[in-house]
């Protein structure tokens, strides 16, 4: 366990003795339990990167940081946060060089990857790498977004509200609010502005945006190099994988965003990162800048529990079931895998991270610290009569009971209906339509058609009636004998699965791009009669008219309530705890979170340590195998040593791990060392930490981050792609 001397504090100590010594003559001695800090309680949180003076920028430099709060976050001068962007809506990557150069995950890249794949050049399965400007690729429906400006508006936001108005009406006028502050903010007339909820709804920031829509493919390792472990090894350290790809960002010749041109040229930052060749060591600080997208770190102990024992087995058990049987096809065909390969990594990775973090919940006894923290928050608000918290644990307990069956019945719906049963997400697109017709007539119709269909253009692209068949079956029988009888559609009720499979999948339009366009064609009334006359159309529309007439409605009320009983919460936590440090949950907004490069001990006897090397890749290999190949030159590389200047001591590194508090959405996110330097790309969480989105635990959280000295090595022995490591600024900060 490490510990930070807190010099000011031993200072302090030294002179409030110094009295007792001068009268006494009696020697003081000092303990070090006195003098230092547990480090456990300063990491943990996702900081709002413009508010980090003062403790945050204390507690950073005592981790080890050299920088300050304004060389992290400045609106009027360049900072770490003018390199930092918001990949695709989804991820984070950085800029890496003048030119515009992005970093960020492979697995981040991976539909853009595939989309340039065909049999006969494979990215997926060779790389891709371009060697000028010319050989970049571009991506017609890719953005990034950099965030220019973070204003505190909560004031203007809760404007005219009062405790005296219901939820409702509080929540109207909070929303008018935000239309009339998002339309006075002062912006570029190519900025953009939006508002985010923080602590529940109880603080409300604004950030002015900048969105670039020409983002160009330059470069990628190999599936077997960038995904290596595949699922296997997906959540799990130790880890040997190289995730990572780049991309550049293009705007018009005054830098400013413009759609796709042949025209633009390359972006000029206005900070980019540098990029360090020292590497790390134990106890190194690691500062992991991102948008990490969604936690629940102050839900109830009931919530939890519910979690743990309700709704993540169910969802656990249909991907289970999905994976299964799209991994048979896979293994076996070609086109099906390359079709499949970016939908199961998805679906595979929340379905491992949702065992991960059931196992984590209960291991680091959770639901029991939650109730805790609850007694002891009672006991305080029944001492000081805080009569506006006095029931809120209550209603918790009542809401939670109440909202269990209908938020199974949901998940059963999201994760069947809309996910992973692809023709059933397929009859929904097409029973919007006709909701569009319903509520909107022909030109209603018309404009929900083209957009679905273009839509549907890229579903078919990857889809196979041949495998979505046995999922449906399976899946649609597991829904009939689990979900909520009193959710659950009327047509699942005596039905043989393999029968209804058999007669959907050979009659139905609805599975091919062509049957589609047929079932739309004609007047309004005419497709909306043909849809209805479709087999797959008619078995889903049931599906879905119950989610929206019995399921969502039901649901919706419950939350409302449940949201209003949070924000109270929170707020009563902050009132009740003035001395315990809160951050807020992520929401898909810019955040800081720091800590150390640390190992840790998941289980009794066992030490993992911070950091993998080339030498476990090849322990891994399995020739020809889909998770665990390794290509010809790179087995040759390591056989020679050929490292270049990016080995340690003879080694060279791939992977290690940090104290960083992260979650889905810091894929691609930069670690970035003491003094602003780029050290590692963040792509992945242990398995036994994967429950930090509910509950951060300094002894078992750890991230797991691709060593920078493995992507340029692979970019540069790999790949031979030496332009791009040119174009970088390679430092030694280490060596200073």
């Amino acid at each position: 366990m490490k510990y930070i001397k807190l010099y000011f504090l031993l200072a302090l100590l030294i002179v409030s003795c110094k009295t007792v010594q001068e009268t006494t003559d009696t020697v003081i001695s000092i303990t070090p339990t006195e003098t230092v800090v547990d480090t456990r309680e300063i990491q943990g949180g996702m900081w709002i990167p413009s508010l980090l003076e003062g403790v945050n920028e204390t507690e950073m430099q005592m981790l080890g940081s050299k920088l300050t709060a304004k060389d992290i976050y400045d609106v009027n001068n360049s900072s770490l946060k003018d390199a930092i962007v918001h990949f695709n809506g989804g991820c984070t990557s950085e800029i890496i060089s003048p030119n515009g150069l992005l970093l960020t995950n492979h697995h981040c890249g991976y539909g853009a990857i595939q989309s340039h794949s065909s049999v006969e050049h494979d990215y997926l399965k060779d790389g891709f790498w371009a060697k000028s400007y010319d050989e970049e690729l571009a991506n017609p429906n890719m953005s990034v977004t950099f965030i220019k400006r973070i204003d505190d508006v909560t004031d203007a936001v809760f404007a005219g509200v009062t405790d005296e108005m219901d939820e409702a009406a509080k929540m109207k006028l909070i929303n008018q609010n935000i239309l009339k502050v998002n339309k006075a903010v002062e912006k570029e007339a190519w900025q953009d502005s939006k508002i985010r909820a923080f602590y529940k709804g109880n603080q409300y920031l604004l950030f002015v945006t900048e969105e670039f829509n020409d983002v160009r493919l330059v470069g990628a390792p190999p599936s077997s190099i960038g995904k290596f472990g595949a699922d296997t090894d997906n959540w799990m350290w130790p880890r040997h994988t190289g995730d990572f790809s780049l991309f550049r960002i293009y705007a018009d010749a005054n830098n400013k965003p413009a759609a796709y041109s042949e025209d633009n040229v390359p972006y000029t930052p206005k900070h980019h990162l540098p990029v360090s060749l020292d590497g790390v060591e134990e106890g190194d600080f690691t500062l992991v800048f991102g948008f990490p997208g969604s936690t629940n770190e102050y839900l109830p102990a009931v919530a939890v529990d519910q979690i743990v024992n309700v709704l993540n087995p169910a969802k656990i058990e249909i991907r289970e079931n999905a994976l299964k049987i799209i991994d048979s096809y896979m293994r076996t065909d070609p086109a099906v895998k390359i079709k499949y390969a970016s939908k199961y990594a998805s679906t595979a990775n929340y379905w491992k991270k949702w065992i991960g973090e059931s196992q984590g919940l209960k291991k680091s006894k959770a639901v029991a610290k939650k109730k805790e923290l609850e007694d002891e928050f009672s006991k305080i608000v029944e001492a000081k009569d805080l009569v506006g918290y006095s029931t809120l644990l209550a209603d918790f307990e009542r809401l939670y009971k109440e909202i269990e069956s209908v938020s199974l019945a949901r998940d059963y719906w999201m994760e069947v209906a809309y996910r992973n049963v692809e023709l059933l997400g397929i009859t929904f697109r097409a029973f919007q339509i006709e909701q569009a017709y319903l509520r909107g007539g022909e030109q209603g119709f018309e404009n929900a058609k083209n957009a679905i269909l273009n839509r549907l253009e890229g579903t078919f692209k990857n889809y196979s009636a041949k495998v979505d068949k046995p999922v449906f079956e399976k899946l649609i029988a597991l829904y009939a004998k689990k979900s909520p009888k009193a959710y659950s559609p009327s047509n699942l009720e005596g039905v043989n699965f393999t029968d209804l499979a058999n007669t959907i999948y050979s009659t139905s339009k609805l599975i091919t791009l062509e049957g589609a366009k047929e079932l739309l064609t004609g007047t309004p009334e005419e497709a909306i009669k043909k849809l209805n006359e479709d087999t797959a159309y008619q078995f889903g529309k049931e599906f879905h008219t119950t989610f929206y007439t019995k399921i969502e409605p039901k649901f919706q009320e419950l939350n409302q309530q449940l949201v209003a009983v949070q924000k109270q919460y929170m707020k009563g936590l902050m009132d009740v705890f003035p001395d315990k440090r809160f951050f807020p949950d992520a929401n898909s907004t810019l955040r800081v979170t720091y800590g150390q490069v640390n190992g840790y001990e998941p289980r009794d006897g066992v030490y993992y340590n911070t950091t993998t090397y080339l030498e476990g890749v090849m322990e891994k290999f399995v020739p020809n195998d889909y998770e665990f190949d390794v290509p010809q030159k790179l087995q040759d590389l390591y056989n020679a040593k050929d490292f270049g200047d990016y080995a340690e001591n003879g080694k060279m590194p791939v992977n290690f791990i940090g104290t960083n508090h992260t979650t889905g959405g810091n894929s691609g996110s930069p670690a970035i060392d003491a003094h602003g330097n780029l050290i590692g790309l963040n792509f992945d969480r242990v398995w036994e930490g994967t429950m930090s989105d509910y509950n951060y635990d300094a002894d078992i959280c750890r991230n797991i981050m691709v060593d920078i000295r493995y992507v340029l090595f692979i970019v540069d022995k790999y790949a031979g792609a030496k332009n791009l490591i040119d174009e970088m600024t390679l430092v030694h900060p280490k060596k200073k």
